[in-house]
């Protein structure tokens, strides 16, 4: 009997967290119970969320279940993207590699600087009166 095995793990950009599950089935991808076309509308975001399918030859093998949630569409996306890379590095270290070059393992650090108070915004500050 052979034993079919769900994959879990979570990924992240900016402030969105993305659970994400991955297994054995034909290719559905449901994003926080609603068909990715439905929840993504952008092509772009779809589009980075499925990259690391398309560099291991495993799209349409897998089914992706995802429950996503804070930031925007393309930090959704990304965060998505993040745990569909980690899910199938578990299910296959041989992964690990390629996605590393491609530099979908790393988590993008990259966030929104705070404002500072007394300036306009987090660098910028307001126009200086001399007179």
């Amino acid at each position: 009997m052979k034993q079919e095995s769900i994959y879990y793990a979570t990924g992240r950009r900016k402030t969105s967290v993305a659970r994400t599950w991955l297994m054995p089935g034909k290719g559905e991808i449901t994003i926080n119970d609603k068909p990715v076309d439905d929840y993504f509308r952008l092509e772009t975001a779809k589009q980075v969320m499925i990259q690391p399918l398309f560099l291991t030859n495993t799209f349409g093998s897998y089914d992706i279940r995802v429950n996503v949630k804070g930031g925007g569409i393309l930090g959704q996306a990304g965060a998505v993207r993040h745990g569909i890379t980690k899910a199938l590095f578990l299910m296959n270290p041989d992964f690990r590699q390629i996605l590393k070059k491609a530099g979908f393992v790393k988590r993008d650090p990259r966030k929104k600087e705070r404002k500072k108070y007394g300036q306009r915004s987090a660098r910028a500050r307001f126009q200086f009166s001399k007179r």
